[in-house]
This record gives structure tokens, sequence and C-alpha cells, in this order.
């Protein structure tokens, strides 16, 4: 095979490298979890870092709380990496 050949044959696989990429991501589930609600009770989050801000938390969402989380719900301690905040 000549250097022009494996030349194609990589351009060609790169490719289809990228389309396969581009098919994964296109089909990807739309986003589900709820954003952080932008209200008077979660207002003073908005500005903080999201690991200082997640320390608040559990004060309405623990099992004490106002709105507790059922037992389903994933791993309490890093809420911020799924319900995303609003900041516009």
């Amino acid at each position: 095979m000549t250097r022009k050949q494996k030349t194609i044959v990589y351009n060609v696989l790169f490719v289809l490298f990228c389309v396969g990429v581009f098919l994964f991501l296109w089909n990807a589930p739309p986003e589900t979890t709820a954003h952080l609600p932008h209200d008077e009770h979660h207002e003073r989050f908005m500005d903080m870092k999201k690991k200082q801000a997640e320390k608040f938390c559990g004060e309405c969402h623990g099992k004490d709380g106002v709105y507790p989380l059922p037992e389903s719900h994933p791993p309490k301690y890093r809420c911020l990496f799924c319900h995303k905040r609003d900041l516009g």
C-alpha cells in the first residue's frame, strides 16, 4: 500500500469515528433532572461555589427536613452536580 493510500484510509477511518461519536451524542437522552429553582429559598446559593452551597442542602432536603428526598435518590452530597443552577 502506498503512502497516499494509507493517508486516505486513515482519513476515512477518522471521519467514520467522528460520525460515530456525533451520532452517539445526537441520540443521547434529554436532560431530565430538575434545575435548582431560582426562588427566594434558593437565591442565596446562586452566587456561592457549588461545594459551598451543597453544604446547606441537607437543612431542607435531609431526612428530617421540610422537603426530604426519597430513599431511592442518588448520593446526597453532590446536589449541584445534577441540579444545575440557572445563572441567567
